[in-house]
């Protein structure tokens, strides 16, 4: 046979996660992921085609004799070890300068998130910081943080605009995200979040108008022309921000620009966002701290994806998203870090950990939350988010005989993850 571009060979086990190309999981599903076991002497093994698509996963001596005669680019032996697809994180706040250390002794002080806003930190003093800086300098700090993603295990990841709130900025935003599209091995789902805050000096409607009529227009120019590709647009609905109506003016106004709905809901307030996003058919809405019954059953009719955040939950102290009760009504969960200057986490081993603990999520459903159904808020799911054969060649490989370490070991990832596969391509090794 012509050459491939990966043999993983010799594994203890090697989570699947999706058994009959299902493009996300639901409910008991979430509960049993498919895997292959080491079966004796006969471990796992999973080929990556030249394409960057995995051709084939099973046991040792079945691959063998399929691919024995194949010259492989690389060859990993991964005897012990359990292998996974790549995490997804569903949600991040990862371009800005100036970090917000000083307000954490706030918040441990009992400060809410508002309270630290209105006394001008939060969004407002990242935003004035972000304006400030270099299209160079918030390269440099976004690409440490994207490289420590990796690290983590993080191959697939969602990342927003949202600290310029004026359309040069934000335009300067989403070109640092361009950048690291075609510089960093880490793939990317931009999305445009204009309307993260209303800015100083600026009213709800005044913020709505501009981002209607000003900024949103010159993203189309920049799309059109090629200089960028976004996916996504998102709104903060929320009580002081930005209401239910002017959410829904702006997000109209971006799925006209071609953009899909992902936005920031019900975190702090009951603001029926979840409601909205069903009517508009959302692709995800984050946070949902505070989402309605009405909200959880609409989200499960229209299949509009919940991407909850277990570490803003853990930070600002705010009462849990009703997580369960949302994946027994049959809600499409997944999970993002949030990472972002109020919440600074880089790590999807440490936020699937705090979804077991703190939302009571069991370790299966951990795991589809942060591959598979991640992968369905970005629209990726056809290829993306599980081990099957077509999709594409996303690995991580931990020195463990169970996956499941990924989660127990809290904060151990860095000691546990040996290779991060990118397409085929060892992205990161700590062999």
């Amino acid at each position: 046979m012509s050459g491939g571009k990966l043999l993983v060979r010799g594994a203890r086990q090697a989570v699947l996660v999706c058994r009959a190309g299902e493009r996300a999981l639901r409910g008991e599903d979430m509960k049993s992921l498919a895997s292959l076991e080491q079966d004796g002497d006969n471990g796992v093994s999973l080929v990556v085609g030249s394409n960057g698509l995995i051709e084939a996963v099973g046991h040792d001596a079945d691959i063998q004799e399929k691919y024995g005669s194949t010259k492989f680019d690389r060859v990993i032996d991964a005897a012990g070890m359990s292998v996974l697809p790549g995490l997804i994180d569903g949600h991040t706040h990862p371009v800005w300068a100036g970090d917000r250390v000083h307000e954490f002794a706030m918040k441990l002080a009992g400060a809410t998130y508002m309270e630290v806003h209105k006394a001008g930190g939060g969004i407002n003093f990242t935003v004035e910081h972000t304006r400030s800086a270099s299209e160079d300098e918030l390269y440099a700090l976004f690409r440490d943080r994207l490289l420590r993603m990796v690290r983590a295990g993080t191959t697939l990841v969602e990342c927003k605009s949202g600290y310029g709130l004026e359309v040069e900025t934000e335009m300067k935003m989403l070109r640092v995200i361009q950048r690291a599209k075609r510089e960093l091995p880490i793939e990317i789902s931009s999305t445009f979040c204009g309307a993260h805050s209303v800015p100083r000096g600026s009213t709800m409607e005044q913020a709505t108008d501009d981002v209607i009529n000003v900024q949103l227009p010159r993203l189309q120019e920049l799309m059109k022309s090629g200089d960028l590709e976004v996916d996504n647009i998102d709104v903060f609905c929320e009580k002081g921000v930005f209401d239910v109506e002017s959410t829904r003016r702006i997000l109209q106004a971006g799925v006209d620009a071609g953009l899909a709905i992902n936005f920031h809901g019900d975190e702090l307030h009951p603001m029926k966002s979840a409601e909205l996003g069903a009517e508009l058919k959302a692709r995800a809405i984050s946070h949902l701290e505070e989402i309605s019954d009405a909200g959880i059953k609409a989200m499960a009719d229209s299949g509009s994806v919940a991407v909850i955040l277990p570490t803003t939950a853990y930070i600002l102290r705010l009462t849990p998203p009703p997580a369960r009760k949302m994946i027994d009504s049959g809600v499409v969960v997944a999970l993002g870090s949030d990472f972002n200057p109020n919440a600074f986490c880089l790590s999807m081993p440490m936020t699937m950990h705090l979804a077991c603990v703190n939302f009571r999520m069991s370790m299966n459903e951990a795991l589809a939350a942060a591959t598979i159904n991640a992968a369905a808020s970005l629209g990726r799911a056809e290829t993306h988010g599980s081990l099957e054969v077509g999709k594409v060649g996303d690995l991580v490989i931990i020195d463990a005989p169970r996956w499941e370490h990924l989660i127990y070991q809290l904060a151990g990832h860095d000691h546990l993850i040996k290779y991060v596969v990118k397409k085929g391509e060892v992205i990161h090794s700590a062999v």
